[in-house]
């Protein structure tokens, strides 16, 4: 049975005197998993609060080393951290946040081969990735693995985030199913992935909570130049390859 130190109690205090939270909410946190993908702008910020919120059990992975063009948006790494594995220079700062919290770090690259590995038993796939190919690679496994998928992308001043929880909503290849990577990566500005990420961090938080109110459904976007915010309906596509009935006649024998 899960139980909070005192420790605990005095760290969460302030999240724990929210109604809706309280101590039966912060056991929940305790016991998630959460799967971060991706260590740059996005996954900075979302494992710092998923850390930080008390969520239990974090799977990080990254098969890149940190870069000095890195640092002007990806807050878990720092200048004396140039060249080391992206994984390692996270796990360090997460620890010092919250020793509470059981980290497994995994230096590699995310690919349809060795997804289903990394995940693990994660409850939560949390992207913090920057093409579309993996982030399809993160739907197929979401979809196999039956657990959401939170999905967050940034590009100059502008930023994307959707919640896909399979056989409830769309998923991510109904939306993106005519996209591809562009050749060249895009700009970004400091807090737009920092703004994403926040907001993929609450998702998971209400996710783990069983809270209403998530992203599903929806895209909401994020134009950071003259701070409109919106959000657009997204329908399930009937025909995806990925969550239609083909892959429900596949799933099913």
């Amino acid at each position: 049975m899960t139980t909070l130190t005192s420790q605990e109690r005095l760290r969460y205090d302030r999240q724990m005197i929210i109604p809706g939270i309280g101590e039966a909410g912060q056991k929940k946190l305790k016991q998630a998993k959460v799967f971060i993908a991706g260590l740059g702008g996005l996954g900075s910020v979302s494992g710092y609060y998923m850390a930080a919120a008390g969520v239990g059990h974090l799977r990080i992975a990254d098969g890149d080393c940190v870069e000095f063009a890195n640092l002007n948006r990806q807050i878990l790494h720092h200048t004396p951290d140039i060249g080391i594995p992206k994984t390692e220079s996270a796990l360090k700062k997460l620890r010092a946040l919250n020793p509470f919290c059981v980290i497994t770090a995994l230096h590699e690259t995310i690919r349809i081969d060795n997804v289903i590995g990394l995940v693990g038993d994660s409850d939560i796939i949390l992207d913090g990735t920057d093409n579309i190919a993996t982030r399809k690679v993160l739907n197929s496994a979401s979809v196999s693995l039956d657990i959401p998928f939170i999905y967050g992308g940034v590009n100059g001043f502008n930023g994307t985030v959707s919640t896909f929880i399979p056989g409830k909503t769309p998923c991510f290849e109904c939306l993106f199913h005519q996209q591809s990577d562009k050749t060249q990566s895009p700009g970004v500005i400091g807090p737009l992935p920092a703004m994403v990420a926040a907001i993929q961090s609450l998702e998971a938080i209400k996710i783990i909570l069983e809270m209403d109110g998530l992203l599903t459904n929806r895209l909401l976007l994020i134009r950071g130049v003259d701070m409109v915010i919106k959000k657009i309906d997204v329908p399930k596509n009937p025909e995806c390859p990925i969550c239609g009935p083909d892959m429900e006649k596949r799933q099913n024998g």
